[in-house]
């Protein structure tokens, strides 16, 4: 039987109206900030304090991104006869975002703890040459980066928080000590009259 003319019209009219009559679902973006969940990519945050300028983070990076200048100090040595320590110390760490494809290699590869996930995605710029952030840059996205997870409950202390602990202790139980070795000279003289 041949097609009825004008029906491909009157289906799309009626998928028309039916949509007509329901609530819309999309968000009006500038006006209403998407809800993004926890571990979305959005920009890299760089905690400087950590970075040991290893390179492990330009080195993994596929596109070749990560801009890491540095130089070394020596410092004097902690101990009278000890030897002077050399340390890298960071001169620059940049990061071009317009070449970045956000794999998250830096941050995985990053032994100390220095790279992040920040879930702010607004940084568009009119000029790509101000798409790579310096690492002032890169330490203010570090204020937008979300707290971890909570640890499960039943899951075992970290190897790091038990040593820390375990040498806090210690230092209490010391000054404890130290404390009441100051004291027994002042209870002796007031056992003794006045006199130690």
């Amino acid at each position: 039987m041949p097609p009825i003319p004008g029906s491909g019209l009157a289906k799309g009219l009626a998928v028309t109206l039916r949509t007509m009559t329901k609530k819309t679902v999309t968000a009006q973006y500038p006006d209403t900030q998407p809800e993004l969940p926890p571990r979305s990519r959005g920009v890299i945050g760089l905690f400087e304090e950590n970075c040991t300028v290893c390179m492990l983070c330009a080195r993994e990076c596929p596109d070749w991104c990560i801009y890491i200048d540095s130089h070394k100090e020596t410092s004097p040595p902690a101990a009278p006869g000890g030897r002077e320590r050399s340390r890298n110390v960071l001169d620059r760490f940049a990061i071009d975002f317009s070449l970045c494809m956000y794999c998250g290699i830096c941050i995985e590869v990053c032994p100390f703890d220095a790279l992040f996930w920040s879930p702010e995605f607004e940084y568009a710029e009119t000029d790509i040459h101000e798409l790579t952030h310096e690492r002032d840059k890169l330490r203010e996205w570090m204020w937008t980066v979300p707290e971890p997870p909570a640890l499960d409950p039943g899951a075992e202390e970290p190897k790091e928080i038990a040593a820390a602990r375990k040498a806090a202790d210690k230092l209490a139980v010391q000054r404890a000590q130290e404390q009441q070795e100051q004291q027994e000279p002042w209870q002796q003289q007031d056992e003794n009259g006045g006199t130690p």
